[in-house]
């Protein structure tokens, strides 16, 4: 019988230290809090302590701003776009890498790890060039009079790029596991594909999906080096927040960076616990917590 079943049939309370492979809890947790506090906590704390030196009313003044919320929105809006458009053709993509054999699979598998590897000053600067008015795919646009780069839509491209290993990532494994027998059984029950895919499938891919999503809106959020070689920069129209940061700090007005900062920051948490709390209903539908 397992330890979950015996807590459930003896009502046994759960303690603070469970039983763990590694010895020693009050060593462990000690070295995890201080390794926590010294990495995250800490730069936080000191970027929530720059930031209050306006107060309330400073930060609200700053974050108020038609420029700073115009970036604001630029940043948080097309990074859930990107994130959006991650969810669907990440799991693809990871789909046909767990589902099929064909020949250049393993280049391929290698090839999606290429955005965490690319610097990405490297990255804005290729696409750039492809996606400009002259380049071989904004070429292909630019007749209709779409213009891509320089534009948000180039935030949106360089966005997703960066995002889309996250979600495959995250995703395959989990198909990696999923048992065709599952797929196979829910045809001979006479579901068509589409109830096969949103009945079966995809609630046992959400709860990875939603991680992967978080995890390329997080990066998405606070990507500077690949958009601001792409994006155009325009204050209104294609100004990021991370780069009116960057302004501001060299404008040597730190505290009005620091308010900027944790406005993101804040925006950003809030967002994050929104995506774990759907992440989290959907592992108790699905009996896992």
């Amino acid at each position: 019988m397992s330890v979950a079943a015996l807590r459930g049939s003896t009502s046994i309370p759960r303690t603070f230290r469970e039983p763990s492979a590694l010895p020693g809890f009050g060593l462990t947790f000690g070295f995890a809090v201080s390794y926590l506090s010294l990495i995250v906590l800490l730069p936080l704390a000191v970027l929530l302590a720059r930031a209050a030196d306006l107060g309330l009313d400073g930060i609200w003044r700053v974050a108020t701003t038609p420029r700073v919320l115009a970036a604001l929105q630029v940043s948080f809006f097309i990074s859930a776009a990107a994130a959006l458009v991650n969810a669907v053709f990440g799991s693809i993509a990871a789909w046909v890498l767990v589902r099929y054999e064909f020949p250049g699979k393993r280049l391929l598998d290698a090839a999606i790890d290429l955005p965490f590897a690319l610097p990405t000053a490297v990255a804005g600067i290729a696409l750039a060039a492809l996606y400009a008015t002259n380049g071989w795919i904004g070429s292909l646009f630019a007749p209709w009079g779409i213009k891509i780069a320089f534009t948000p839509w180039g935030i949106l491209v360089a966005l997703i790029f960066i995002g889309m290993p996250f979600v495959v990532r995250t995703v395959q494994p989990v198909l990696q596991d999923l048992d065709r027998e599952v797929e196979e059984a829910s045809a001979t029950l006479g579901a068509s594909r589409a109830q096969t895919v949103f009945r079966v499938v995809l609630p046992a891919l959400l709860p990875a999906l939603l991680t992967g999503v978080a995890l390329a809106f997080a990066r998405a959020v606070g990507e500077y080096g690949s958009v601001i070689f792409i994006a155009g920069n325009m204050p209104f129209v294609s100004e990021i927040a991370p780069l009116l940061i960057v302004t501001r700090l060299e404008e040597f007005d730190y505290a009005g960076a620091a308010a900027i900062a944790a406005v993101m920051l804040a925006i950003s948490f809030l967002a994050l616990l929104a995506i774990n709390g759907l992440q989290a209903y959907s592992r108790r539908r699905l009996g896992h917590a």
